[in-house]
């Protein structure tokens, strides 16, 4: 809460990981009477990683494709993320994932100080509005889908992600945890240290904090 009563200006942002596999993930469909879709299961289990981060003022995302999960990709993305917002404090909330932790990610806050994070509390993805950038995704393009070779899926994914219209998620996903832009950045925190989980689990914020400055 002192980040948004000093820092007005702060971007507010939640990110991510997401797997991608060339199996198809299926949902229900209408079809003609008797003409029951085929969708076809690929039995590897090759995958393309994606870290992906919403501002959410402004609906914004931000995505970057990974061969792996681990500390330096999560580092990497960062700087990503710093060179996207230059000028302005940032706080970044994610879930506790262990490529979250280790010495690129302390080399990166120490180097940064406008840079903080928050972590979510243990198993509560209902909590960040990140969560539903993915589903919306998978939805359009691996949900039933007939593409055999991982790399142009992959490559379907992350066009749809940059191609999302700032609207669009500022409507569909930033409007089912009422985080409007025009919300002050102490009510938008607000809304996610309140926000109940599935176990209605209690956010402690002191537990939580990786870097307060």
């Amino acid at each position: 809460m002192d980040i948004a009563q000093d820092a007005p200006h702060t971007a507010i942002l939640t990110e991510d990981e997401a797997w991608m596999y060339l199996q198809a993930t299926t949902m229900s469909v209408w079809a003609a009477c008797g003409q029951t879709p085929v969708v076809r299961v690929d039995p590897g289990r090759t995958k393309a990683a994606f870290y992906g981060t919403l501002d959410l003022q402004t609906g914004q995302e931000l995505v970057s494709r990974r061969a792996l999960l681990n500390a330096q990709a999560s580092a990497e993305h960062l700087n990503l993320i710093l060179q996207a917002i230059p000028d302005r404090p940032i706080l970044l909330f994610w879930d506790r994932a262990p490529w979250h932790h280790g010495q690129p990610i302390r080399h990166v806050l120490s180097a940064n100080p406008r840079l903080t994070i928050i972590e979510f509390p243990v198993a509560a993805p209902d909590l960040n509005p990140q969560e539903q950038v993915w589903k919306l995704t998978r939805r359009a393009v691996s949900h039933n889908h007939i593409i055999p070779r991982l790399p142009d899926l992959a490559d379907r994914f992350y066009t749809l992600l940059h191609s999302f219209d700032n609207q669009y998620l500022s409507q569909f996903v930033l409007g089912a945890f009422r985080l409007l832009p025009c919300l002050s950045v102490f009510e938008l925190i607000a809304q996610l240290v309140t926000a109940p989980t599935h176990s209605d689990m209690v956010w402690s914020s002191s537990k939580s904090v990786i870097n307060i400055h």
